[in-house]
């Protein structure tokens, strides 16, 4: 393979070398466009066949962002090639995100080319920039084609037939691909990666997660603003509204006040970010990202019914995108703590408990209680860490 003679790696060492691109910022524009598809397509298809499929769909989207973002913490993508590379790829988003309705359906072979495509097709890039710069990493990507190359089969291979045979063919490329990282990317001949190898920056990684994590957020304030505008604006469609964009506020905080800093540290500081970036980042932010995603779904339905029945299927998105969210900020929150964090736990039973007696609820009073029970959780969490006053020993106390 021919490898680029200029060095497309980023500068190390440099001020402002970890820094977050506007190109790496405009990228990113698509995956909100990918995240309202989710969404919607989970409204759209709320019953169990069409929450596995959103959910497939939502790993392979994740998956797509969180290599490329891996990727350009090697690459400088102030460089025109990097930079070439991120709008080809900015293409083939837009094409992946607008198939994503229809991806069980007639344009399964459109959203299976387009992501075989990104993942392929970066990969080789990163084979091109690195193979005269660094032998390590190098190494690696081949790894790492090889198993995109194994999963793309199956992709392709879905894309050609229909109905569960496709599901099935694509859940083995998902799980292949997520296996991967798991097991060192080993190959026969190339042997395991370590994730000491994987020399990254750990303040911009968790900058970039953290920056997909305000944009899925973002997508659930333009969900509910755009739902309450199209609603008669009574006292019970402003209720909604205000426990729903109190909930968004909670998730927020969740998110930002502790773990995201605490966590940011802790990978900046650490003998070997990889490790860290793999399993704090690159996989259970799956969950979190998950968790707002449903959320956005129960939102919009609680807005567009509030005094309406409750099934099984409301019940379980309603309460079930705030656990997503709970559980994955726990795992990720244990990280950097000794332990699970209390406040967590005891929201998630109390989640539970909501659950248990929501036949006599409406989606209103679901709303209202699982946005109490986030802002509950992120109360005591930032009192718990909340510095403690020295008392002065000038007023003899």
């Amino acid at each position: 393979m021919i490898g680029s003679r200029k060095n497309h790696l980023r500068p190390r060492g440099k001020r402002d070398h970890a820094r977050v691109t506007y190109v790496e910022l405009f990228f990113d524009l698509v995956f909100v466009f990918a995240v309202t598809q989710l969404s919607h397509g989970l409204l759209e298809h709320l019953t169990p066949l069409g929450a596995v499929q959103t959910g497939l769909l939502m790993m392979g989207m994740w998956w797509v962002w969180i290599y490329t973002s891996w990727i350009t913490n090697w690459l400088d993508p102030d460089l025109p090639a990097v930079r070439l590379m991120l709008f080809a790829l900015m293409a083939a988003g837009l094409v992946l995100s607008a198939s994503i309705p229809e991806a069980f359906a007639e344009r399964g072979m459109v959203f299976a080319v387009a992501y075989v495509f990104m993942q392929v097709g970066r990969s080789i890039f990163m084979l091109w920039a690195l193979r005269h710069h660094d032998a390590a990493n190098y190494r690696n990507f081949l790894r790492i084609t090889v198993w995109l190359v194994l999963a793309a089969v199956f992709w392709i291979d879905g894309a050609l037939v229909e109905g569960r045979e496709r599901l099935g063919l694509w859940a083995l490329a998902v799980g292949i691909e997520y296996l991967s990282p798991a097991v060192g990317m080993w190959v026969p001949g190339l042997g395991r990666s370590k994730p000491e190898e994987w020399k990254i920056d750990g303040s911009h990684l968790a900058e970039r997660c953290a920056g997909f994590i305000i944009l899925a957020l973002g997508e659930s304030v333009l969900v509910t603003g755009a739902t309450f505008s199209k609603m008669p604006w009574q006292s019970l469609t402003a209720l909604d509204f205000s426990a729903n964009f109190i909930g968004i506020i909670a998730m927020w905080t969740l998110y930002f006040n502790i773990g995201s800093g605490r966590a940011s540290r802790l990978i900046e500081e650490a003998s070997d970010p990889g490790r860290l970036g793999r399993s704090g980042y690159t996989y259970l932010h799956i969950l979190i990202v998950a968790g707002i995603i449903v959320t956005a779904v129960a939102d919009q339905i609680a807005l567009e019914h509030p005094s309406g029945e409750v099934d099984l299927q409301t019940v379980l998105v309603m309460v079930g995108g705030p656990a997503l969210y709970l559980l994955g900020m726990a795992l990720f929150k244990r990280l950097t703590a000794p332990n699970l964090p209390l406040s967590h736990l005891v929201g998630l039973g109390l989640l539970a408990l909501l659950a248990s007696t929501a036949a006599f609820a409406t989606p209103f009073l679901l709303t209202a209680g699982t946005s109490a029970i986030l802002v509950l959780v992120a109360a005591w969490e930032w009192v718990s860490f909340r510095p403690r006053r020295r008392r002065s020993p000038a007023h003899g106390h």
